[in-house]
């Protein structure tokens, strides 16, 4: 095969990338907006030794789980995958996708596993609380945002996302009005130079009050005061908004917040509520982005946890202290863990605002944090953890088997990296005793897992 051939297919798998597999002649051939089931005619547009890539010429027969789900940029912009098929054909393989996780790089047994049912979301559009949209100059030297190709920084224009609520298309258009009309340049990745970065929003979903968060790589007072009038003219429009901050990031990096801010308007956090904890939100605060789903993905923690009224918790990755805080009605003791201490301060006052008493928050790194409780000797009953995509360091994953919870809960974004770790866990002391799929990003490849792992030996 060489490149511009055009090849009949039918399309058998499909990729965590959303991609489509056939095969031609024995080679694999990985085709984007390809659905199981699909013939289809492609062209080849690259070969590499033992597969190939093609882009849909023309679709012979479509598949049964072909569904147009809208969104006019969908196969250019990189966030959403699958909306080219039913939802229902996508939770199939977000299952799969957390079921061979652990089969293939966890190396457990398919049938020592109890792999609970997927729990969908109940909203697939719409749904996300925070978008951040980067900022350039268009060929005409206009100010676009939207988001990145798949694959790359340059920036497809869209005025109106469908994950994202309607209010944020709106903001973003007002502030690139506003913006170009004050001459504030857009910022270039390359030469480093210009100002606006990314147009950074959060919204409450049971308060609706919105954050806007302008990242800036210039904060001259000229600059900042520009800001500042943009930031009085958005919230005489938009009375959803209550804090409008700037954040400086300087740093010629792909890293989207800084750690100044300015705040130009308002209050310094917004507020929301989680399972009934009142939540307040910095821009540096974690937060789980899909409120209504996230609450269902704490039941499911609570479940697994089996709290009695008297365990001593740890709960590392903490955030803002959601899910600590959530269980602290449960528990005897909560103490959470996080990096950030902007988060770290948003748990403590989340704590104070919900008036709970019995859970407490302090500033380290999660593996810090654990061996520091180790070497206090505190042994936790239960260990919640939430890691970032990477998933868990070595000493983390050291001091919590240490420490020999009865328990351990683990929430993961990457069911590749909560595969490993529950490997180092299993090899231990620990049995797997239950996986929980999660859909959090209808759409997108993203798919969340909550794992019990239970204490066998010492």
């Amino acid at each position: 095969m060489k490149k511009n051939d055009i090849v009949k297919i039918n399309i058998t798998d499909i990729t965590a990338e959303g991609s489509g597999v056939g095969r031609y002649e024995g080679m694999a051939v990985f085709v984007p907006s390809a659905a199981v089931g699909d013939e289809i005619e492609c062209r080849i547009v690259k070969v590499l030794r033992s597969y190939c890539y093609g882009i849909i010429e023309r679709i012979i027969t479509p598949s049964a789980d072909r569904l147009d789900r809208g969104c006019e940029i969908k196969n250019s912009c990189g966030g959403c995958i699958f909306r080219h098929i039913s939802y229902e054909a996508e939770k199939r393989i977000k299952a799969d996708m957390v079921k061979n996780a652990f089969v293939r790089l966890g190396g457990f047994e398919e049938s020592t596993l109890d792999i609970l049912p997927i729990t969908g979301c109940a909203d697939t559009d719409r749904y996300r609380n925070k978008a951040q949209y980067p900022v350039s100059a268009d060929k005409q030297g206009h100010i676009t945002a939207g988001f990145y190709a798949r694959r790359s920084h340059r920036i497809i224009p869209c005025e109106d996302c469908l994950l994202q609520p309607e209010i944020f298309g709106d903001i973003v258009k007002e502030i690139i009005m506003y913006a170009e009309g004050k001459n504030i340049p857009p910022y270039d990745e390359v030469s480093g130079k210009g100002a606006l970065r990314h147009i950074y929003l959060r919204k409450g979903y049971h308060s609706g009050e919105v954050m806007v968060c302008l990242v800036t790589a210039a904060d001259d007072k000229i600059v900042t005061e520009k800001y500042r009038e943009i930031a009085h003219i958005i919230t005489r429009k938009f009375s959803q908004i209550r804090l409008v901050i700037l954040n400086i990031n300087k740093g010629k990096n792909n890293v989207i917040l800084g750690k100044k801010c300015i705040t130009l308007w308002g209050s310094d956090t917004i507020s929301d509520t989680m399972c009934g904890v009142r939540v307040k939100l910095s821009p540096l605060s974690f937060y789980q982005v899909n409120t209504a789903q996230a609450e269902e993905l704490y039941r499911v923690v609570w479940e697994f946890a089996n709290l009695t009224g008297r365990e001593d918790v740890l709960d590392l990755y903490c955030g803002a202290g959601t899910i600590g805080l959530s269980l602290a009605g449960r528990a005897g003791r909560v103490t959470g863990a996080e990096i950030i201490p902007e988060a770290v301060e948003n748990a403590r006052e989340n704590a104070r605002e919900s008036g709970i008493t019995n859970a407490d928050f302090i500033c380290a790194d999660a593996g810090q944090a654990a061996k520091r409780f180790l070497d206090e000797g505190r042994c936790p009953d239960v260990i919640i953890t939430d890691p970032p995509r990477k998933g868990c360091d070595v000493l983390t994953l050291e001091s919590m088997v240490k420490m020999s919870p009865g328990r351990i809960v683990m929430v993961s974004c990457n069911p590749a990296t909560a595969a490993r770790d529950c490997r180092f866990l299993a090899e231990h002391g620990y049995v797997t005793d239950k996986i929980k799929p999660v859909d959090m990003f209808a759409g997108t490849g993203h798919v969340e897992c909550v794992v019990l792992m239970s204490r066998v030996k010492d």
